[in-house]
């Protein structure tokens, strides 16, 4: 049925984005792949909220999982009770991305956590954030992608490349996470066999 099949190819595609998610918000904890920028709290605060493990990851791979055992679901009543799951789920699972998201956008658009050169001397703040007085951002400004932080280095190029990826991959996720709210309430209104109808030969 299409429906069926819909769901199950949802399921399967948002598996291997739900696990990009989680690498790259894991990989944006360890700056440099070193853990004790980690345990001294300098990591970058949307990093930190881990919006990729718990929302585009965990949340999304066990909406996957509901959408593709829906998918094998028999009997009218039972479809019709699953889809009505898959609507919730799918809602679930579309907030929790466009959760990740938004957050990725925002670390991206801010820039990272890093030491740099203040007037008080060296100091862990985040230097790139768009101020009005000062730059538009530094996405625009690439000059100071390695002449402002100090600390992890190379973390500008580290932030931008993983958020990008976290952010995209999300985006990718809200849009099969809504096409999927279409497909189950498809299933839950019309039911099993809307795919099916024939036009059977007239016997004469």
């Amino acid at each position: 049925m299409c429906v069926s099949r819909c769901l199950r190819c949802v399921g399967v595609s948002l598996v291997p984005m739900a696990i990009v998610c989680m690498l790259a918000n894991v990989l944006l904890l360890f700056p440099d792949l070193k853990v004790h920028f980690l345990l001294e709290g300098h990591v970058t605060r949307e990093a930190s909220w881990a919006t990729g493990v718990w929302g585009s990851g965990i949340m999304v791979l066990l909406g996957a999982r509901g959408f593709i055992q829906s998918s094998k679901e028999r009997g009218c009543c039972a479809f019709r009770s699953q889809m009505l799951c898959q609507v919730l789920l799918s809602c679930v699972c579309l907030l929790a991305a466009a959760a990740c998201c938004l957050v990725s956008a925002t670390g991206l658009s801010q820039g990272p956590l890093c030491l740099y050169n203040s007037s008080s001397g060296p100091t862990w703040g985040v230097p790139l954030q768009p101020l009005p007085d000062r730059h538009s951002g530094y996405l625009y400004n690439r000059t100071l992608w390695s002449g402002v932080c100090l600390e992890p280095s190379s973390v500008v190029q580290w932030n931008v490349v993983l958020f990008s990826v976290m952010g995209g991959t999300s985006a990718l996720q809200t849009l099969l996470c809504g096409f999927n709210i279409l497909n189950a309430l498809l299933g839950l209104i019309l039911g099993r066999g809307f795919c099916h109808n024939k036009v059977s030969p007239v016997s004469v």
